[in-house]
């Protein structure tokens, strides 16, 4: 099973490579705690609801290329769960954000830019699957944990309204 969720995961990954993305100015994030000044780059932030009658919302972070938006790659990255979220890409990963090493004394945490991070060249959907990872979440209590196959699906679904809202935005 291990082995099969690679594997969906690459696909998805190398399937969004030919699209690319568009982001509503909705939830734009311009500051964060622990970064000096304005982001250097565009974060957007929300959710998007993959069942109707469970109320599933899979939560994202897209961050626009650096280079240029328009023509770069979209790049999806899950890092699945159970209760993992993709922060730990965003930050740890190839996003453009990297904690700064030092002694814990008690204080907010540092966060400097990444020089290598993969913004630099493509746009990345980080998405928080299957659902109780990260942010996102379930309204129906019949929802306790999500498989390889229900999590698919609602990645699928993801995708599928991600491209379908992609043909009414520009970036």
């Amino acid at each position: 099973m291990e082995l099969l969720w690679s594997s969906m995961k690459a696909l998805l990954v190398l399937s969004t490579l030919f699209f690319s993305f568009s982001a509503s100015p909705s939830n734009i994030v311009k500051t964060l705690p622990g970064f000096d000044g304005p982001l250097p780059f565009e974060l957007e932030t929300g959710y998007i609801g993959v069942e109707e009658d469970s109320d599933v919302q899979l939560f994202y972070y897209f961050i626009k290329s650096e280079r240029n938006p328009k023509e770069d790659p979209l790049l999806t990255w899950i890092s699945g769960g159970p209760y993992c979220s993709v922060l730990s890409g965003l930050a740890f990963g190839v996003g453009p954000l990297q904690f700064k090493i030092k002694e814990f004394k008690g204080e907010l945490p540092t966060l400097i830019s990444q020089p290598y991070s993969w913004t630099k060249v493509s746009n990345i959907i980080f998405i928080d699957a299957p659902v109780w990872t990260g942010f996102s979440y379930s309204n129906s209590s019949t929802i306790k944990a999500d498989g390889d196959i229900s999590s698919s699906k609602r990645v699928s679904t993801f995708i599928k309204k991600v491209k379908i809202l992609l043909q009414h935005l520009t970036l």
